[in-house]
């Protein structure tokens, strides 16, 4: 399969691959260890939320987790589309959602109804599942041949480069957020049966 970002075409079996080699490679920034296992253990804390979604959409539960936090720092008050109130309808993209009755059912519709639609992505292997959260992000680095920050930020597989504004990339920009990746591995270590969900996949 392949996706289209702009006039480039991003080869996802290629992306898949690429984020599997990361995912085998890479070492979390040691400073950022504190601070991820903060995060991730209040992540971990409200599996039973992530789990009640998950069993609606498919998407394995520390996928949500990961996306909640990178769009709205787990806010119980934003949708996992973009961060917007659900209580009211979006103004960022996937503009024009909502609004709605829980966060739960927000983010049913992030995962259902809104691009990339993840309850239709199927392989969650490890590599698919960090492919699945780039694209859900947008395709933009990976059409350039560079890790992406919403993934690969607090690892050695990033440095620099962020895209400050929509279709406006800054080489020198440093994306200060956790990255997912960072994330989910030190969710692993709180969580152990966190690695069923690739394993299974």
């Amino acid at each position: 399969m392949q996706r289209k970002r702009g006039l480039a075409v991003v080869d996802i079996q290629k992306l898949k691959a690429d984020n599997l080699a990361r995912w085998n490679a890479a070492s979390v920034t040691p400073s950022l260890i504190p601070i991820l296992d903060q995060v991730s253990g209040r992540l971990v804390a409200a599996k039973s939320r992530y789990v009640t979604v998950a069993l609606q959409t498919t998407v394995p539960w520390p996928v949500i987790a990961v996306i909640h936090e990178r769009e709205s720092s787990q806010s119980w008050l934003a949708s996992l589309a973009q961060g917007d109130p659900w209580n009211r309808i979006s103004i960022h993209v996937p503009a024009g959602r909502g609004p709605f009755d829980s966060w739960e059912a927000a983010a049913e519709d992030a995962l259902v109804d809104c691009p990339p639609h993840a309850a239709r992505w199927g392989d969650w292997s490890i590599g698919s599942a960090l492919t699945l959260l780039e694209t859900y992000n947008g395709l933009g680095y990976a059409a350039h041949g560079l890790p992406s920050p919403y993934i690969w930020a607090s690892t050695d597989q990033y440095s620099r480069g962020k895209y400050i504004a929509d279709g406006h990339f800054d080489p020198n920009a440093v994306d200060h957020q956790l990255g997912c990746a960072a994330l989910l591995g030190r969710m692993t270590i709180i969580d152990p049966t966190i690695e069923q969900e690739w394993t299974d996949a």
